[in-house]
């Protein structure tokens, strides 16, 4: 990490007009100002795609199916989707402003491959060495409003992780990673605006933070989060929905599994009668005792269908193979056995 820097400015572009497909978007961009090494070029991820004839026919409700990975959420007309890039965004990030009516415009296919392309263009012929950030709007859980953050990077640490530093006081740092691209796609976001047409800006004075021609980085796909690691891979009542009925498809949304220890208690809190016990392969058991009788069946069922969307929730499944004696017969009790999913 180099040190911190003494003052920072941000530059909007102006004057560059409509970007169509095909145009040459480092010539257009480098002729609204000149570029030196070390700047930091902040490019809205619509004129890289329009450069690239990512601009559609069509309406955003149509388009979205091809543009999602899976739904997270949606609420009356608005629909937050994870897409193929892994974004979580409103409507996948398709956008129809700033473009013709009847027409929309998509998000890059890879974005981190389009700042790579710039950042090369520009230094082509001994031209300088900067690093490329491509932006996009987003809103943000628990926060009212957008931000740009960035989705595709170029010659530059998109993230700097202080973990097991200590600070002035001593205290050992744990989880302090400034999303050092996301910090910058806003810094350049309060000089560009949005009514502007200024698509792009440079900021300086953050030389430190640009890699050597030869390196561009990890690009913003590092700052994704895994979905392993999501604890918010569902809007509320969708984790309800697809916990409820259960689907093996939509297990990514509930994270990381949870241990076998975890799941246990789980199921022991949703149906305090039964008896759960963790095998050594790995398996969790449930045996709820009954008696005959309607009454005692339908309470069984019920019990039976509360645990298998608790252990969903959780990110397990249910094993319906193995021994026949998991099967039980009428008017007897029930045993469940449920597997984590394989990696």
């Amino acid at each position: 990490m180099t040190a911190p820097p003494g003052r920072i400015t941000c530059l909007p572009l102006t004057g560059i007009g409509e970007i169509r497909t095909g145009d040459d978007l480092a010539t257009v961009l480098g002729s609204a100002g000149r570029l030196h090494d070390g700047d930091i070029l902040v490019v809205t991820s619509k004129v890289v795609s329009k450069a690239e004839g990512r601009v559609v026919r069509g309406d955003r409700a149509d388009l979205l199916a091809d543009e999602t990975e899976r739904v997270v959420a949606t609420r009356g007309d608005t629909s937050i989707v994870r897409t193929h890039h892994g974004l979580v965004m409103a409507a996948a990030g398709i956008d129809a402003s700033n473009t013709e009516p009847g027409t929309v415009v998509l998000l890059p296919v890879d974005p981190d491959a389009s700042a790579r392309a710039l950042r090369e263009r520009i230094a082509a012929g001994g031209g300088p060495n900067v690093a490329v950030v491509v932006t996009d709007t987003s809103g943000r859980a628990w926060r009212n409003g957008q931000t740009d953050l960035a989705i595709g990077a170029a010659g530059l640490e998109v993230m700097h992780d202080y973990q097991g530093r200590s600070d002035d006081y001593g205290n050992l740092l744990a989880v302090t990673a400034p999303a050092v691209a996301d910090e910058i796609a806003g810094t350049a976001d309060l000089a560009t605006g949005k009514l502007s047409r200024s698509p792009a800006a440079v900021v300086r004075g953050l030389s430190g933070l640009v890699l050597a021609p030869s390196e561009h980085g990890p690009g913003a796909r590092a700052l994704v989060r895994e979905e392993s690691h999501d604890m918010f891979g569902y809007g509320a009542r969708e984790a309800v929905l697809h916990a409820v009925h259960p689907d093996p498809g939509a297990l990514p949304g509930f994270g990381h599994p949870a241990g076998p220890e975890h799941l246990a208690a789980a199921l022991r809190a949703t149906c305090p009668p039964a008896t759960v016990r963790a095998r050594t392969d790995g398996a969790v058991e449930v045996h709820l005792a009954g008696v005959s009788g309607p009454e005692s069946q339908r309470a069984l069922g019920a019990a039976e269908a509360r645990l298998t969307t608790t252990a969903h929730a959780m990110g397990w499944r249910r094993d319906h193979g193995g021994d026949p004696a998991d099967i039980p017969p009428p008017g007897m009790d029930v045993r469940l056995r449920f597997c984590a999913p394989v990696p």
